[in-house]
């Protein structure tokens, strides 16, 4: 009898498979090499792994400026830098605290460390609060003398020039409100309003020490370090706003005043209060000045209260301490420009002080005539003044106290070099022979602008 198999034979295959899958246990799968971000912090980074010794061992090899864009990586990079510059041995190492350098190559060198500085406290502090950004970062650098108002006797200092740059890297593209606060910082921890209110409340020139160092912070930590004019312009409306008037005027003549050439006895330079009054002085002696009253003039959004408070400000400050030698206050006016100058002196017009008008309108035509203006910008400036006067007998009047004042300005020239004075006579007798020059060609021009 013939065995029927072809239907048993896939039931005994299945068994068969069956029986072997029973007996061989299952190979284990291949392990996942990919992990996600979840799992690797969960399992920590590789600089997690590190020892802190290696890790310090790493940074000590990076530049500032490396370590800055290190910090930038991640959040624990950053925390790993903070915990490192926080180190006594790296503030030892890192923040220079020697600032009295002889050549311009060493200065610059320290000068570019401090800006890096700077962009570092800069980002790894990215993330903090802005008052806790500036507790964090100033507690490394108050206590440096170099940095602090009449610490550093030394004449040679560039410890402000690197404060500024530092500040100035570490604040730039904050906004308004946050340059508040650092400004309110400052003030705090450095008492700079209480130091101001010492200087500026006390007869000019006395303190001078006081005043030359309050000068150089300022100038050097917070307003010169800014290439862009708003940002300047904030900085000197906040030194300027806490004053009433007279001491807004005395601030800035402290800030930037002429300063005169150093003292033999001294070794420092100190400010020109008194040779205002007593003599001429040229342009770029007050170059600042003008630079200051434009910079203020830029800044306010309303016109009309700008210029009534830049005409009450340049009164007070042309009579500080004594009245100014007419030819600074006209030289000074020529420097702020057009626009300011015809503020000035239409707003005497309106008042009806013709005499003082017309003195200043001749030392103007002299500063003109010296320092090498063009005759026809003084001519155009008397004639937006005649328009300013409503009624023809002030205009006339006008006219006549001019041509009066050129005359008794002559006169006085002329009387003061005939009494002799040394070496003074020489160059009062120069100054006549360019005040009749320049007499002249005001009134060629003068007449000639009439009959064109």
């Amino acid at each position: 009898m013939v065995r029927r198999t072809s239907r048993n034979v896939p039931k005994n295959i299945s068994t068969l498979k069956s029986q072997l899958d029973k007996r061989t246990p299952l190979r284990p799968r291949p392990c996942r090499t990919i992990m996600t971000r979840s799992q690797c912090n969960a399992s920590g980074s590789f600089f997690h792994r590190l020892p802190s010794e290696v890790f310090n061992l790493i940074l000590d090899k990076l530049t500032v400026l490396d370590i800055s864009v290190f910090t930038m990586v991640s959040k624990d990079i950053t925390r790993f830098v903070v915990d490192y510059i926080s180190t006594m041995a790296w503030k030892n190492k890192m923040i220079i605290q020697n600032f009295h350098y002889s050549t311009c190559l060493e200065q610059r060198s320290s000068i570019g460390h401090y800006r890096d500085l700077g962009l570092l406290f800069k980002r790894c502090t990215l993330l903090l609060p802005t008052k806790e950004r500036l507790k964090f970062i100033f507690s490394r650098f108050s206590q440096i003398p170099c940095f602090m108002l009449e610490q550093c006797l030394a004449q040679v200092c560039i410890g402000f020039s690197c404060y500024g740059v530092f500040l100035q890297t570490l604040i730039a593209g904050w906004d308004e409100l946050e340059c508040h606060r650092v400004f309110n910082f400052l003030c705090e921890h450095t008492n700079l309003l209480q130091k101001m209110e010492a200087v500026i409340i006390g007869k000019p020139g006395i303190r001078w020490f006081q005043e030359l160092q309050l000068r150089l912070f300022c100038r050097q930590v917070l307003l010169d370090p800014w290439p862009n004019q708003p940002e300047c312009q904030f900085w000197l409306m906040q030194l300027l706003k806490p004053w009433p008037l007279v001491c807004q005027a005395r601030l800035l003549f402290i800030l930037y005043g002429p300063l005169l050439p150093e003292d033999a006895s001294l070794h420092v330079g100190t400010l020109g209060w008194q040779d205002m009054v007593e003599r001429w002085l040229p342009h770029n002696d007050l170059w600042d000045l003008a630079r200051a009253v434009l910079l203020l003039l830029g800044k306010m959004e309303d016109e009309c209260q700008t210029s009534n408070l830049m005409l009450a400000i340049l009164e007070e400050l042309i009579v500080i301490p004594q009245p100014w030698h007419v030819e600074n206050v006209a030289r000074l006016l020529v420097l702020c420009g057009s626009n300011f100058s015809y503020s000035v002196l239409a707003s005497k017009a309106v008042n009806g002080r013709l005499p003082e008008i017309s003195r200043l309108l001749v030392y103007i035509i002299l500063v003109c005539e010296k320092d090498g203006y063009h005759m026809s910008w003084v001519v155009k400036l008397v004639q937006q003044i005649f328009k300013v006067l409503s009624t023809p007998p002030e205009k006339f009047c006008l006219i006549q106290q001019l041509e009066n004042m050129f005359s008794e300005v002559t006169r006085e020239f002329f009387e003061f070099s005939i009494t002799g004075n040394h070496l003074d006579d020489r160059e009062t007798f120069q100054t006549l022979c360019i005040l009749l020059d320049s007499s002249a060609h005001f009134h060629t021009k003068f007449l000639h602008m009439l009959l064109k």
